[in-house]
C-alpha cells in the first residue's frame, strides 16, 4: 500500500517533500511533521514537481480556475492561462473544463505546468453520461480515472438530503450557485437518494490514497449574493464537512474544506474563518469571498478585498476571481489580472497573520532613493511596474516638486 504523507508523519518520517516545505515557509522540520500528522497543515505533490503546503504557518496560497464550457471550447487559450497561471505566481490550478474533448484539455494542462492540479471529476462525469443517466458507479469511475491521471487534488460536494430539505421554499435570493453542488443535488433528487461521495466514502480514500491525492471538500451551500446571510443549510455543510475531514484524516488521506466562499458582507467575514477554524483546524479554501455584488466587471477587485480580510482572520487558501466573474469565461489576460489581485491579497493577509514581509521595506527603501528599476523588481508584476515608471529622478506626478526631494534636505541628509 502507499504510504501517504500522513502515514510517514504519524511514522515520525519527515519526507522529502516535508523537508522542502518546511525550507520554503521557514518553518520548523518537527512543526510541519506534525501539522501534516494532524491535517492542519497539507502537502500537495505531483511527481517530479515542487510540492505545495497549505495551511497553518504557510503563506497564503492562490489556486487558477481555468478550463473550456460548453459554450466557449478553445484549447489554445486555455493553454495561455496555464502559462500565465505559472509564470504570474499560482500555487495550484483547478481545471474545470466541460466542453471539448475534456480528458485531452486536462493532459495539455498537466503536461503544461509543474503547479499541483485539481480537478472536479463531477464535472465531466455529467458531461459524458447526462445528468438524467448518470449512475453512481459512474461518479466513482470518473473519480478513480482523474486520479490514476497524476492530478493533486479533487474536489467533491458532500451535500445531504437534509440539507436540500432546508434549501427548498427557503428565502434565499440566489439559491444554489455552487455547479458541482448542484449536478450532485440533482443525482440525489432524481434518484431519490442520498449522496454517493458519502455512502462510498471508504471507497474513496481508499482511491485516494493510491496515489496520495488530497480530497477537497466543496462548498455546496455557499450564499450567492451578500444578502443571503448565514443559514441552516450552510450552518449543516460546516458540520458535515468537519466531521468527514476528521474521518479522512484518520485513513491517511490530506483535506482541505472549502468554506464561506462566494458572497458574504465584509463584516462577517472575520468570523466566518473563525467559526470554520473553531470546527476543524483543516487548511480553509476561500473563493473570495465577494463582499458587494455591484462590483460586476470589477470582482477581482472586490474579491481581493474580501480575500485580503479572509487570509488576514486565517483563511489558507485563496481562489481567485477574474474580471469576467459572473459574465463570461476569461480570456488569458483576465487571469492575470485576477491572479495579480489575489496575489496581493494573499501579501495582506499574510502580513496579519506572521507580520510585515521583509520586501516591503526592500521596495520603499528603493522608492525613496528613486532607484525605479529596483522597485519594479520587487513588485509582485515587474513587467507593468516597469513600463509605468521613469528612468530615473522623480515621477510626473510631482515632477519637481518631489516631497521626498523637498524635505530630504531640510530633515533627513546628514549636515
Amino acid at each position: 500500500m502507499i504510504r501517504t504523507q500522513i502515514d510517514h508523519a504519524r511514522d515520525g518520517v519527515l519526507t522529502d517533500e516535508m523537508l522542502q516545505i518546511a525550507q520554503k515557509e521557514g518553518m520548523e522540520e518537527g512543526l510541519v511533521l506534525e501539522r501534516v500528522k494532524n491535517g492542519s497543515l497539507v502537502i500537495m505533490t505531483r511527481r517530479g514537481c515542487p510540492p505545495v503546503g497549505i495551511g497553518k504557518g504557510a503563506s497564503t496560497k492562490i489556486n487558477v480556475n481555468l478550463g473550456t464550457s460548453s459554450a466557449s471550447i478553445d484549447p489554445d487559450s486555455e493553454r495561455e492561462k496555464v502559462r500565465i497561471a505559472q509564470r504570474y505566481g499560482a500555487a495550484t490550478i483547478t481545471d474545470l473544463s466541460m466542453g471539448g474533448d475534456i480528458s485531452t484539455i486536462r493532459k495539455m494542462v498537466l503536461d503544461n505546468t509543474s503547479l499541483p492540479v485539481t480537478t472536479v471529476p463531477i464535472y465531466q462525469t455529467i458531461v459524458e453520461c447526462g445528468l438524467e443517466k448518470v449512475t453512481a458507479d459512474d461518479m466513482m469511475e470518473y473519480l478513480e480515472r482523474h486520479v490514476n491521471e497524476g492530478i493533486s487534488s479533487i474536489l467533491l460536494h458532500c451535500v445531504e438530503k437534509r440539507m436540500l430539505d432546508k434549501l427548498r421554499g427557503s428565502s434565499r435570493v440566489m439559491g444554489m450557485v455552487s455547479k458541482g453542488g448542484s449536478f450532485t443535488s440533482s443525482f440525489m433528487l432524481i434518484n431519490d437518494c442520498e449522496n454517493p461521495f458519502i455512502e462510498r466514502f471508504d471507497e474513496i480514500i481508499d482511491i485516494l490514497r493510491q496515489n496520495d491525492v488530497v480530497l477537497s471538500l466543496g462548498n455546496t451551500m455557499r450564499s450567492g449574493c451578500v444578502h443571503d446571510l448565514k443559514d441552516s443549510a450552510q450552518l449543516m455543510e460546516i458540520e458535515t464537512n468537519a466531521s468527514l475531514a476528521r474521518k479522512a484524516n484518520e485513513m491517511g488521506v490530506q483535506v482541505i474544506i472549502n468554506g464561506m466562499g462566494g458572497h458574504i458582507q465584509a463584516s462577517d467575514i472575520s468570523g466566518s474563518v473563525r467559526l470554520y477554524k473553531e470546527k476543524a483546524d483543516f487548511p480553509l479554501f476561500v473563493a473570495g469571498p465577494l463582499p458587494t455584488d455591484i462590483a460586476v466587471g470589477y470582482d477581482h477587485i472586490a474579491g481581493a478585498v474580501g480575500a485580503s480580510i479572509a487570509s488576514g482572520a486565517g483563511a489558507d487558501y485563496l481562489c481567485y476571481i477574474t474580471p469576467a466573474e459572473h459574465l463570461s469565461l476569461p480570456d488569458p489576460q483576465q487571469v492575470k489580472e485576477g491572479l495579480i489581485a489575489f496575489r496581493i491579497a494573499a501579501h495582506i493577509g499574510d502580513s496579519m497573520k506572521y507580520g510585515l514581509n521583509e520586501n516591503d521595506l526592500v521596495l520603499a527603501t528603493k522608492r525613496a532613493s528613486f532607484d525605479w528599476k529596483g522597485q519594479a523588481e520587487i513588485a509582485i508584476d515587474p513587467e507593468r511596474s516597469s513600463k509605468m515608471c521613469p528612468e530615473e529622478g522623480p515621477c510626473s506626478m510631482c515632477g519637481d516638486y518631489c516631497a521626498i526631494n523637498i524635505m530630504k534636505e531640510y530633515l533627513f541628509e546628514d549636515k
